[in-house]
């Protein structure tokens, strides 16, 4: 499958150049390189069937392109690895380009509340399609179902790709390339990597990233559903915390606070084998100083009403009934008639409702990875590999990853960016 009105079989004036991954980052990389040497052969090579996968499921089907950020400094914080060594490649392309390069190709984005950024369509097929008619304009050849089985250096400094699928037909089974750029995202597996360490690359070993927490035990596994706009994760025993939203689910608790955590702890998390306890406060802003004295006043003045029918502090009912219940308060007490060993547990409850974590569930077309190729590897302002001249890399691909809230994606539109305008740069004709 190519692109409707892509040609497939040019006769190059220059050595062609290909790119690995039909994602964000690759389809970037590609448009970035083609548009700025437009003599140049560009193949987009992608071995599923599908294109831009992550871009039209992300977000709930919304694209988070990126986020309000207004300087590299303020982006690179949401980094948990390779933020520092991004900074100045976010001065170059940073989430101020990334508005504008979309709007001049007819997407406006749009900032909401918490400063994501979507389309204002909300839906990530503008996104996607904005994507593909990029790629068609600059003359991208793009193959779907074409896998490059091996890659073999030669002695001119070129690559030769030997192809599978749709392109072997196409192409033949062979395709010689003067340069490379590899988007293929992230992948769990270690041995995904083989083909890059074969090259000559070491890797940062890959572990899970931005995941959700399983529960299987929940006191909250009747609420699934339920969500409180701003909540602290703590990982007992580990100095791992978050705050935000959070969601409780069928199978444990989700939402930025405990995806957030889940990025920050990615590694420490999996070494423990993701379990341990996570301690949830309902109520951020409180400490044991000052929600004891909220309780002794709030049972002074309204001694009468029952505890389990008037929710405090803006939680939804059914989450307050819940641990009223788990406190052992019942559904008819008045709050002059607890105990005082119930109004404590029902306020350590509220502090730190401990769930036992036993694994994680990451979505399986949306799941993001720390590790991959080391940053050190790699040239921080063109994505050109030190190990191998005329390698390059963008995205996930790279020991690179960001929190929830569109970082992953500006990660990917500026190196991808970076590597395509090097790429197009190097592979100009010496006149």
């Amino acid at each position: 499958m190519s692109l409707p009105g892509s040609p497939v079989s040019p006769a190059p004036s220059l050595p062609a150049i290909a790119v690995l991954g039909g994602g964000a980052a690759g389809f970037f990389g590609a448009i970035a390189c083609a548009e700025a040497n437009p003599q140049q052969v560009v193949y987009l090579l992608e071995k599923s069937p599908k294109l831009l996968s992550k871009v039209r499921v992300s977000g709930g089907g919304r694209c988070n392109v990126t986020h309000a950020c207004e300087s590299a400094a303020q982006l690179v914080q949401h980094y948990p690895r390779g933020g520092r060594q991004l900074k100045d490649a976010f001065k170059q392309f940073g989430v101020a380009d990334t508005i504008a390069w979309f709007g001049q190709r007819g997407v406006t984005l749009k900032t909401e509340a918490d400063g994501r950024m979507f389309p204002t369509t909300d839906s990530s097929e503008t996104i996607a399609r904005a994507l593909e008619d990029a790629a068609r304009r600059a003359g991208v050849l793009v193959l779907t179902r074409t896998a490059a089985e091996q890659i073999t250096t030669l002695p001119d400094g070129h690559f030769s790709l030997t192809l599978s699928g749709e392109g072997s037909t196409r192409l033949g089974p062979e395709l010689r390339v003067s340069r490379l750029l590899v988007a293929t995202g992230g992948n769990p597996k270690s041995v995904a990597y083989d083909w890059l360490r074969a090259l000559g690359h070491t890797i940062a070993e890959p572990v899970p990233s931005l995941f959700t927490f399983n529960v299987p035990a929940s006191p909250l596994r009747e609420l699934p559903g339920v969500s409180v706009p701003h909540a602290r994760v703590v990982l007992a025993g580990e100095k791992l915390q978050y705050e935000g939203p959070l969601l409780v689910t069928h199978w444990g608790v989700s939402g930025p606070a405990v995806l957030k955590l889940s990025a920050w702890g990615a590694r420490r998390l999996h070494e423990l084998g993701y379990h341990g306890t996570a301690l949830i406060s309902w109520v951020p802003t409180h400490t044991d100083e000052t929600l004891r004295p909220w309780a002794q006043a709030f049972r002074l003045e309204n001694g009468k009403k029952q505890v389990a029918a008037h929710p405090q502090f803006g939680l939804p009912t059914r989450l307050w009934r819940t641990l009223a219940t788990e406190a052992g308060i019942g559904s008819e007490t008045r709050w002059n008639e607890v105990p005082a060993k119930a109004q404590n547990r029902l306020l350590e409850l509220l502090l730190r409702t401990p769930l036992q974590v036993q694994g994680k569930t990451t979505h399986k077309d949306e799941f993001v990875t720390c590790g991959g190729i080391p940053l050190g590897e790699v040239n921080l302002t063109t994505f050109e590999s030190r190990c191998v001249p005329g390698l390059f890399f963008a995205g996930e691909v790279l020991d690179i990853d960001g929190i929830t809230g569109g970082f992953n994606f500006q990660a990917a539109w500026t190196t991808g960016f970076l590597a395509g305008q090097a790429m197009a740069r190097v592979a100009q004709p010496v006149s």
